[in-house]
C-alpha cells in the first residue's frame, strides 16, 4: 500500500475558462495557469505521483515546455494513469477537497467525479469531491484563487 498527498493554488485571471475536474464551470473568471490550470486534477495528479515516488507533475510536465500549452489537465491525468501502472499500482481510492468561496460547485461534482473516474479508469464510488470555503479568510475567502488537496491510496 502507498499513500500521496497532493496540493495546488492558482489564482484566479480574467480571459480564461473556469476548468474544475475537467468541467467547465460558468464563472466570470477563470485560473492562471500554463496548462488549463485545472487545480483539482493537478492535485489529484501529484498525489498519484507522490505515492509512486515520481516526484511531482512540474517535472513530468514543465511550464517551460509549449506543448503542454493550454492542455487539458485530464490528458495529463490520463499520462500520469499510465506512469503509475507502469509502476504496478492501482488505485484503491482518492478523497480531494476544492478550497474556495466562489462559485459553489455542488451542481458539478457529480461530473467531475464521472471524469476522474473515466481518466483514471476506476469506479465512481472509488472517488470522494469535497468542497469548502475559508469563511472570508486567506486568499481563497478574498477569492483570488483556489486550492485543492487530495489524499490517494495505491496498492
Amino acid at each position: 500500500m502507498r499513500v500521496g498527498l497532493g496540493y495546488d493554488v492558482h489564482a484566479f485571471q480574467r480571459g480564461r475558462k473556469l476548468v474544475l475536474g475537467g468541467v467547465k464551470i460558468d464563472h466570470p473568471l477563470g485560473l492562471a495557469g500554463h496548462s488549463d490550470a485545472d487545480v483539482l486534477v493537478h492535485a489529484v495528479m501529484d498525489a498519484i505521483l507522490g505515492a509512486c515516488g515520481l516526484g511531482d507533475i512540474g517535472i513530468h510536465f514543465p511550464d517551460s515546455d509549449m506543448k503542454y500549452k493550454d492542455i487539458s489537465s485530464l490528458a495529463l491525468l490520463d499520462e500520469v494513469r499510465k506512469k503509475m501502472e507502469e509502476k504496478g499500482f492501482n488505485i484503491i481510492n482518492l478523497d480531494s477537497i476544492l478550497i474556495m468561496q466562489n462559485p459553489k460547485v455542488s451542481p458539478y461534482i457529480g461530473e467531475m467525479k464521472k471524469n476522474l473516474a473515466g481518466t483514471l479508469k476506476i469506479d465512481e464510488a472509488d472517488i470522494n469531491i469535497k468542497a469548502t470555503t475559508t469563511e472570508g479568510l486567506g486568499f481563497c475567502g478574498r477569492e483570488e484563487g483556489i486550492a485543492a488537496e487530495c489524499i490517494v491510496m495505491l496498492k
